[in-house]
């Protein structure tokens, strides 16, 4: 480590970013599981994909090239927000008396509040190029559908959202930034869609999920002329886009002498989580370093600690290709908990593969009510309020700085802050009055969810 103390803030400069994406699985030793077509069982290839997805998101999503070249008018837009900071976080770390050294990558310095703005830019600058006029797509706590929304207002397309219901109800200014964008905003499920109606038959009640939402955005897409659908986590293409993330932070790293021991993010759907590994898993998988990675999931979701690892459909409508991942169950449905973003039955088959095959080192569940203990401390003493889905991070640095105190141990630990708590006070008031409630499914409740994974004769074990 550098003798000469390392500053609060590690910025680049604007020419500085980097202006090509890391492609993960052209380092894998072996590639994940390939996606199979809902109808034939067969996999899929671009054709499958090309109604969904703009042509050259699905090159993208197969491709085995190690650097993609990130278009210029997509770069512009980056430098209106990018480089982010890495964060030397001085103060949590002598609040904690623990000589572990702690940093973190923050990703909320845009209206999004997250992350999600660096697929979304790509992913609608593709669609535009391919001459589409119209998105749709799901979101969850609404990160993801801000930032649709800003990318197609800046391109000039009309976006269409299905927001998963419970956070529909809990974050009502979430939909009204992204109808400032241009955006339509409804709750899913919901009847306009035959896949919304069928939730709505079985469960009037349902609270909704990321896998009802998908189905009814995928579905209003091939079903609505010049329309494609935008995904916002999962997909290795859009974990290609996020490698900015962890391509910036190991630059910023780099820069003060400084190398990870601790690699920490939170895991929903994989998208934050695979960005921000993406420079030190290269190192990992090519030989040149050994960081650890954590990754961290909410109890009520735990797809990662408690899923099983099978080819199951990303969505509940079944009109998705399959993929191998660890799951819950396409029917699952997540107690209605803040980190909305987090509530998704299965994962990125990139990161599945990694943690099948142990590259990804471990996986954590965590306890919302820890998990807001956790964001109140760091908000602080670092003078940001985190996103419940990023407190899932700061929750488990935490408690890795703490064990290194126990052992005496100088280590450093890196976390993503994906994203910022704007519009989660609500459950800030709720965490304070001691109103929040912890959830975690009973394995007779994952039972259920695993039993809608599909038998496949020659294919499932």
């Amino acid at each position: 480590m550098a003798s000469t103390k390392i500053p609060n803030r590690i910025v680049l400069t604007e020419d500085q970013i980097p202006t090509q994406w890391y492609n993960i699985r052209a380092d894998m030793p072996e590639d994940h599981d390939p996606y199979l077509h809902p109808g034939t069982l067969q996999p899929v290839g671009p054709d499958d994909l090309t109604p969904i997805f703009a042509e050259a998101l699905c090159m993208q999503e197969g491709t085995p090239e190690r650097y993609i070249d990130i278009p210029g008018p997509v770069l512009d837009y980056f430098k209106m927000y990018r480089p982010s900071p890495m964060v030397r976080a001085y103060s949590l770390e002598k609040a904690l008396d623990t000589p572990a050294r702690i940093y973190y990558k923050y990703e909320g310095n845009n209206t999004s509040g997250s992350h999600k703005l660096n697929t979304a830019v790509a992913q609608a600058y593709y669609n535009k190029a391919q001459g589409i006029n119209r998105m749709t797509t799901e979101t969850g706590a609404g990160q993801w559908g801000t930032a649709l929304a800003m990318a197609c207002a800046y391109f000039d397309m009309d976006l269409t959202v299905f927001m998963v219901k419970c956070s529909f109800m809990q974050k009502p200014y979430r939909k009204g930034v992204m109808e400032t964008y241009g955006a339509t905003v409804y709750a899913s499920p919901s009847d306009l869609t035959d896949s919304g109606r069928a939730v709505l038959n079985a469960y009037p009640e349902n609270s909704g999920s990321l896998g009802t939402a998908i189905s009814e955005a995928v579905e209003t897409a091939t079903s609505t002329p010049n329309t494609r659908y935008g995904l916002g986590s999962v997909l290795n293409h859009v974990l290609l886009h996020q490698s900015i993330i962890g391509l910036e932070a190991k630059k910023q790293l780099d820069m003060v002498d400084e190398y990870p021991d601790y690699v920490i993010g939170c895991a929903g759907g994989g998208s934050n989580l695979g960005g921000l590994i993406a420079g030190y898993m290269q190192d990992r998988l090519t030989g040149k370093g050994n960081p650890y990675f954590i990754a961290v999931e909410p109890a009520a979701c735990p797809t990662f600690t408690r899923g099983r690892f099978a080819y199951d459909f990303c969505d509940v409508g079944h009109v998705t290709p399959l993929a191998k991942m660890f799951t819950l169950g396409n029917s699952f449905t997540p107690a209605s908990i803040h980190a909305g973003g987090l509530r998704y039955h299965g994962m990125s088959p990139m990161l599945c593969k990694l943690y099948n095959d142990g590259f990804l080192d471990e996986a954590r569940a965590v306890y919302q009510r820890e998990v807001f203990e956790a964001a109140t401390l760091f908000a602080k003493h670092e003078a940001i309020l985190p996103a419940p889905e990023s407190a899932h991070a700061i929750r488990t640095a935490i408690d890795v700085a703490l064990e290194c105190k126990e052992r005496g141990e100088a280590k450093t630990i890196m976390f993503g802050l994906t994203g910022n708590g704007t519009f989660d006070i609500g459950a800030y008031m709720q965490y304070h009055e001691g109103s929040m409630d912890d959830f975690a499914p009973s394995d007779e409740e994952l039972e259920q969810g695993f039993a809608t994974i599909p038998s496949l004769p020659g294919i499932q074990e």
